[in-house]
């Protein structure tokens, strides 16, 4: 219809006419009435023959016994004489034998049609065309630093496993799963961390684990689980420590790592574990036995089993240093409408044991104040613990609450010199006191 290089305008004209007509009809219109009609400068064929008109594009319907439709013409001439050339078209008033008439619609600037597409076009490329955006200082020096730490990984023993650079010559190490794990912690400055990389447990990491103190660090996900159980089997490991749940090692913040690192758990509590099975629970209850019931972001201590006791049924014992105090572990009955069942006789079976208050507590809405041998010294409602406290506090070695129990309640419980707390659940918990031991009654 037109050139792209040369047009600068496009005069666009509507077409009527009282008969049936044909382009070829329309086009000899055009050139007849306006030859001679704007003298030898702007005459139609010139212009045409010379390149500064384009050739005339007639777009024309014809129903019911008349024409009507559009007549495009591309100019190159300036704006004044592209519109006393439009003007001139206007005086056409036949075509072939058909009485018509002409008028110009508009006179378009091709340039500003182009603008307007270059500028959407210069927008999407300013979104999409570039292939990544200016690098920030900042990211210069991660992108650099980042490169020396991994020129820093040392390939130990015949496996060549990675570790850090410090492996060897720091006097603790902590075992990690695999490389990324490795360079993860080199990121926040670790140095002393080594690769298992598979469930095979390299010769050289155990080698490690006799001559320094180990931390197991691993992922909280089967594989990680099976790492450590071989660990513990073959290897002199002292603690272990536990990502978020939900989380890598190697997806692990600063601050993260740090976390799980100063909360990581004596070895003999997850042995006590290991060694035995999770308590056995109906299958229809959802629940997988697991290493990982510890977490940086959980305040209450959970109650591992302990082995059969004497009446061959198995027993729970709590997280205390001691480890003596064991309880049958019984059918943990969640009904809130449980009553409070009444000290045993001798010839039930003796003693009360923590156990045994933990499931007459449990879902009666009741707090106990228990002597050192774990007998009964009080019952009360859960709302009167810091009245009763002064009172009963200094011959009970613990109290159980069937009720949430927050920082408050706990730190009041630990200035009084209490041994332990059992409580339905512990929430808000962002320091535990180091002399009072936690017990989750669920």
């Amino acid at each position: 219809m037109y050139s792209p290089d040369t047009t600068k305008y496009l005069i666009q004209i509507h077409l009527e006419t009282e008969g049936v007509v044909e382009k070829p009809d329309v086009v000899g219109a055009i050139f007849g009435q306006t030859e001679g009609l704007l003298g030898e400068d702007l005459d139609l064929r010139d212009l045409q023959r010379t390149g500064r008109v384009g050739r005339i594009d007639v777009q024309i319907v014809s129903k019911r016994g008349a024409t009507a439709g559009e007549i495009f013409i591309a100019s190159s001439l300036d704006r004044a004489e592209t519109a006393i050339l439009a003007a001139s078209l206007e005086t056409i008033d036949r075509v072939g034998p058909c009485v018509a008439r002409v008028r110009v619609e508009c006179i378009e600037d091709i340039r500003v049609a182009k603008r307007k597409k270059i500028i959407e076009r210069a927008k999407e490329l300013l979104l999409d065309a570039f292939e990544e955006d200016t690098i920030a200082s900042q990211d210069l020096l991660d992108e650099v630093r980042e490169s020396i730490r991994i020129e820093k990984i040392r390939l130990l023993g015949e496996e060549r496993i990675p570790a850090g650079p410090n492996i060897e010559e720091s006097d603790a190490i902590i075992i990690v799963e695999g490389r990324a794990d490795v360079l993860n912690l080199l990121r926040y400055g670790i140095k002393n961390s080594v690769a298992v990389e598979g469930t095979n447990v390299p010769a050289i990491i155990v080698s490690l684990c006799e001559k320094k103190t180990a931390t197991v660090f691993l992922d909280g996900d089967r594989g990680g689980e099976l790492i450590l159980r071989e660990l513990l089997q073959i290897a002199d490991i002292d603690f272990v420590a536990y990502p978020p749940r939900g989380k890598s090692v190697e997806d692990l913040s600063r601050k993260e790592i740090v976390k799980a690192l100063r909360n990581k758990v004596p070895i003999e509590y997850v042995r006590d574990q290991v060694d035995r099975d999770i308590r056995k629970v109906p299958s229809d209850h959802g629940i997988q036995p697991t290493l990982y019931p510890y977490s940086p972001d959980i305040s209450e201590e959970k109650i591992p089993e302990n082995a059969a006791g004497e009446d061959g049924s198995t027993h729970v014992t709590d997280m205390s240093a001691s480890g003596d105090t064991i309880y049958p572990e019984g059918e943990f009955d969640t009904t809130p409408s449980q009553p409070p069942i009444a000290q045993p006789s001798p010839e039930d079976g003796g003693n009360a044991t923590l156990g045994w208050h933990i499931k007459a507590i449990r879902g009666s809405g009741l707090g106990r104040f228990l002597s050192p041998d774990l007998s009964t010294i009080h019952d009360f409602a859960p709302a009167e613990f810091r009245d009763l406290l002064p009172e009963y506090g200094s011959e009970s070695a613990g109290v159980l609450l069937d009720m949430n129990v927050d920082q408050k309640i706990l730190d009041v419980a630990a200035e009084k010199g209490l041994e332990f707390i059992a409580a339905r659940e512990f929430s808000g918990i962002v320091k535990r006191p180091v002399s009072l031991r936690m017990v989750n009654m669920q």
